[in-house]
């Protein structure tokens, strides 16, 4: 099933959707994709940032000790479990593999962020987010948007986003190369004829972006989320978006099909 235009409906159905969808990816991702000490979960909050879907992984006496160093600097998983997958092993299919500049750390300690934690306790290792348009309406939520990423990637934290809207008024580059700027980490700019934007960040010795450009009418490709800077587990976009299609009223379906 093609990816649709979610401009042509109110933000509220494409709101409606979005919680569907985030639902269905915390099913796959919690059913046997991620390894066993790691959880996927869904509408809750961390620090400043409330991500669609939380990956998270339980503390032990070892990850407390580990939990002050950056996740970038813990050993690598060299035997994964679940789904997940060496990134050695097997490189994600995506357009275009970006790294940031080398001395974007540099940069990134003199930001002003908010250190990432989540009220259980827990240790957030990745975040998953779906832009909604609510992410675009005005130069504000873009920029909060961007400081987010930021913050979670300065404190170690992977991240995935997918992006199912073009670029607008206030992030003519793309939210992808809105946050690249801002990381100062280089240029990027949305292809037009490929406008939206699936983007996953590996936090390693810099930040490494994979990005897939997609088109309205194109399907979905499974995209990495990253569990440390070496282990990703394949997240089945275009599965759960059909899942999640399923339950959009038929009336809100004939206008993104027309």
């Amino acid at each position: 099933m093609p990816m649709h235009d979610w401009t042509r409906v109110p933000a509220g159905i494409f709101h409606a959707f979005h919680n569907t969808w985030i639902g269905d990816l915390q099913k796959a991702l919690n059913g046997g994709l991620l390894p066993p000490d790691h959880y996927a979960l869904g509408e809750q909050q961390s620090g400043d940032i409330g991500p669609d879907v939380l990956t998270l992984r339980a503390r032990s006496d070892e990850a407390v000790k580990a939990s002050a160093e950056p996740e970038c600097l813990l050993p690598a998983i060299k035997d994964p479990a679940g789904g997940a997958i060496l990134l050695a092993e097997k490189p994600p299919k995506v357009s275009l593999v970006q790294d940031a500049a080398e001395d974007i750390h540099f940069y990134l300690a003199r930001q002003r962020s908010l250190v990432i934690r989540h009220i259980s306790g827990d240790r957030v290792i990745a975040l998953l987010e779906i832009v909604s348009p609510g992410n675009k309406h005005a130069c504000r939520p873009v920029d909060d948007f961007v400081d987010k990423v930021a913050a979670a990637l300065h404190n170690g934290v992977h991240v995935l986003i997918i992006d199912p809207l073009p670029p607008g008024r206030f992030d003519p580059r793309g939210l992808h190369g809105e946050i690249w700027g801002r990381l100062m980490a280089g240029d990027f700019e949305s292809p037009t004829d490929r406008p939206l934007t699936l983007v996953s960040y590996a936090v390693r010795y810099t930040i490494t972006a994979f990005i897939e450009p997609v088109a309205i009418g194109e399907k979905l490709i499974d995209m990495p989320l990253f569990l440390t800077p070496d282990v990703y587990v394949p997240v089945p976009l275009e599965a759960t978006y059909q899942q999640a299609w399923s339950g959009v009223p038929l009336r809100w379906r004939r206008v993104l099909e027309a």
